[in-house]
């Protein structure tokens, strides 16, 4: 495909983007385990909702959002990995509706296998996302590592009064998703050598898009809660929504937006590992109406690398949010559910 390397770059690593993560049941119990330390009161967003971001509280006018983000390739093309990886770690800022000002790069290579050209090729990719944020690169670590890792840290500044937390949604908010679903499953594809070089330009376009909306969103008075839908997937990004804010939640499965070629790749079996072991992790908080399909399921947890944000808004602000995204350049961006009363849970339909 144009801009592949001869080189696999996926060759080298047992797991590629947000598919990298560690299963949300396991990541539950390793922070089940974690010493309780004293929080201070200017810490406004910690661990206990899994947020996309810590924020802190500089002043009244100020605080300082905090976050760091890093996997192993999804693609073969080391400029690309790097813009990708570097699109998916500035989201988690946009996230919770602040402005990124600098960010640290967080290198991990297997310097005795990968040419060096192609580890300056993956930090020039995360460095153009960079400069396309209008920040700067400002330094970062580097260590020689079995597979190839390769992130940000990635920090911004906010409003106190504009930070969109993700447990804050209401019942009879509307749901608006940003960004189309299917990054995982074309991954899936790619690795198999199965993605048209159509499917890989849009997988791309779409992977290294900012969420850059997220401070405007986030001005919207309407707008109760953001997060960005990433390695969990739709369901497991909507359940931490669920847990934290005490309400469930109604999907409408025929309103998901789609990368171009999804249902052909779903039907063909390309469905990542990541998938199953989310399911795993929160199936039982899931209800589908009968006769959904298999691939649904597939669907709603494939790990979304660099996906889109997740906004829920009262009815009165749904136009605007829209209005926003797609003045933005989120042409997908549209409504897939709303708010419910009730015990946490996501119901499909």
């Amino acid at each position: 495909m144009p801009g592949a390397d001869p080189l696999r770059l996926t060759s080298f690593s047992h797991g590629g983007g947000c598919g990298c993560k560690i299963s949300p049941g396991v990541l539950s119990q390793l922070l089940q385990g974690a010493a309780r330390l004293p929080v201070p009161p200017q810490l406004l967003v910690g661990l206990d909702t899994a947020d996309d971001a810590a924020v802190y509280r500089i002043d009244d006018e100020h605080a300082l959002v905090a976050t760091t983000d890093f996997f192993m390739p999804i693609v073969d093309d080391p400029h690309d990995f790097g813009r990708i990886a570097a699109a998916n770690a500035l989201s988690d800022v946009y996230a919770m509706g602040a402005s990124p000002i600098l960010a640290l790069a967080i290198v991990a290579m297997p310097v005795d296998r990968l040419p060096l050209d192609v580890i300056r090729r993956i930090l020039q990719g995360g460095e153009s996302i960079c400069a396309s944020a209008g920040i700067p690169l400002a330094g970062g670590h580097t260590i020689d590592s079995v597979e190839p890792i390769y992130g940000l840290v990635a920090i911004g500044l906010a409003n106190p009064s504009h930070i969109r937390r993700n447990d804050e949604a209401r019942p009879g908010d509307r749901l608006v998703l940003g960004k189309p679903l299917g990054v995982g499953i074309a991954s899936a594809a790619l690795r198999k050598e199965r993605l048209s070089p159509e499917g890989y330009a849009t997988m791309i376009a779409s992977t290294t898009q900012l969420n850059a909306s997220g401070p405007a969103l986030a001005r919207v008075p309407g707008v109760h809660a953001m997060t960005d839908v990433t390695g969990f997937g739709l369901l497991g990004h909507a359940l931490e929504m669920c847990r934290g804010a005490r309400v469930r939640m109604r999907l409408s499965s025929a309103s998901m937006p789609l990368l171009p070629g999804t249902g052909q790749r779903l039907a063909e079996g390309f469905v990542t590992g990541a998938s199953a072991r989310n399911w795993a992790a929160y199936g039982h908080e899931v209800q589908f109406s009968a006769g959904a399909p298999e691939s649904l399921r597939a669907l709603l947890t494939d790990p979304q690398t660099s996906g889109g944000l997740l906004v829920a808004c009262d009815p009165s602000a749904l136009d605007e949010v829209l209005g926003i995204l797609h003045r933005d350049g989120f042409a997908s961006a549209c409504e897939i559910g709303e708010v419910l009363s009730g015990e946490p849970g996501v119901e499909v339909r």
